[in-house]
């Protein structure tokens, strides 16, 4: 088992010890990054759903290279009816068509202490943000 796939692990145990999500799917894409899938990914209240599927690639030479940026459900928006800042449309290589793309990246990566879970941290502290 590589890296990748016990951190994948380790990621999946973190989800239903702590059921921030129900369930992770790791997806080899054919140009080497990898796609992580978190189903049922529980949101704060301020947004328009209670919980969304979340997506984001791990890039070739993980973990040195750090995952950015992450995707969930095209219809998601803040509680008023707002689109949250910094969202789009961008298609990427196995990433399922037709998302709401966040341009959302980590402001420090160190791959000597995180990892998948700490990305998906990075991505519940921004839906905590609310904007």
């Amino acid at each position: 088992m590589g890296l990748l796939e016990e951190q994948f692990e380790e990621l999946r145990q973190e989800g239903l010890r702590r059921n921030g999500y129900a369930a992770v799917e790791l997806t080899n894409i054919a140009n080497g990054t990898s796609l992580i899938t978190l189903r049922e990914f529980a949101l704060p209240s301020g947004w328009s759903k209670q919980k969304a599927t979340v997506y984001f690639l791990v890039p070739i030479g993980y973990p040195v290279a750090r995952p950015d940026t992450f995707w969930t459900d095209p219809e998601l928006q803040l509680a008023g009816g707002g689109i949250p800042v910094n969202t789009g449309t961008n298609q990427m290589e196995g990433v399922p068509p037709n998302l709401l793309w966040f341009s959302w990246h980590p402001s420090t990566w160190n791959p000597n202490r995180d990892n998948l879970i700490t990305y998906a941290a990075m991505i519940r502290r921004r839906f905590d943000e609310l904007r």
